[in-house]
């Protein structure tokens, strides 16, 4: 047997035998989250959830300053960020802010492999925060919504952690990067979806990270699934024979008013500010 057929058969046995060691939620967002569950809590104690993490607390900042939070006067601290973006919103934006964490390896070739799926996932999301925000100006009233998008966007792509530390008893697969993304097209699904569920998230977020690279699958109802397709077509993570013809279909469905939409003015302005967030 081959060392990649083994890596993968290793890989599918640990799946069905729920033995593959799954990322744990970083300790910030486990605080944050546990924090937004409690109803007594106030504005004043989620500030000090994130103040532990200093490098979260500036991502917050420039969150609450971003267009997308429909930014009007500067906040300078904390607490003004908290109150601004909300106790609604912040338990899923906190968690997504501190994915990155997750993202990091002391070996050099794993790390480098990592930040290579950390920067895919940010370019994803970028796309799909900024398709959610003009499809909400036009339906006011879907229960979609900004925060979950922020959080969705950044953990569709976690099924591919559990491959990259398994693989990394491997080096010799690294040889054959073709071999690697095929491991993570054929099993990254269904590894995010266990992720989700063993972090106890709800399950529009198991959908996304199970479904969103899935051809078979395709939701009635407006999804954020729609959202993250949409942006992985955009950033050529999602290959499809024709672009235009593949995004006309989110055209069709009302996810986008029109294709124009993604190379108008205001859609790259936001989409910068976007990319401001996460820089």
């Amino acid at each position: 047997m081959s060392t990649e057929n083994a890596l993968l058969t290793i890989l599918i046995d640990r799946i069905n035998n729920d033995t593959l060691v799954l990322p744990t939620l970083p300790d910030v967002a486990v605080r944050v989250r546990q924090a937004a569950d409690d109803p007594e809590v106030n504005l004043m104690q989620m500030a000090d959830a994130i103040s532990h993490d200093p490098a979260l607390s500036a991502r917050m900042i420039k969150v609450a300053n971003s267009a997308f939070m429909g930014r009007s006067v500067k906040v300078n601290t904390l607490n003004q960020a908290v109150t601004r973006i909300g106790l609604r919103q912040i338990k899923n934006i906190a968690t997504a802010m501190a994915m990155e964490q997750l993202f990091v390896s002391n070996n050099k070739l794993i790390k480098t492999y990592m930040d290579k799926a950390w920067q895919k996932t940010l370019k994803v999301a970028c796309q799909a925060i900024t398709t959610m925000d003009f499809y909400l100006k036009v339906n006011k009233h879907t229960s979609l919504n900004k925060d979950t998008i922020t959080l969705a966007s950044l953990v569709f792509n976690i099924g591919v952690l559990p491959i990259l530390t398994e693989a990394e008893r491997h080096p010799e697969v690294f040889a054959n990067p073709s071999f690697l993304a095929h491991a993570i097209q054929k099993l990254a699904g269904k590894i995010g979806g266990a992720i989700m569920r063993e972090w106890g998230f709800t399950e529009e977020f198991v959908e996304v990270a199970e479904s969103w690279s899935n051809p078979n699958y395709k939701p009635e109802q407006d999804s954020y699934v729609d959202f993250i397709r949409v942006g992985a077509i955009l950033e050529g993570i999602l290959q499809v024979s024709d672009k235009a013809a593949s995004l006309s279909i989110y055209e069709q469905k009302g996810i986008v008013r029109s294709v124009d939409m993604f190379t108008s003015e205001e859609y790259q302005a936001l989409l910068e500010d976007v990319k401001s967030m996460f820089a």
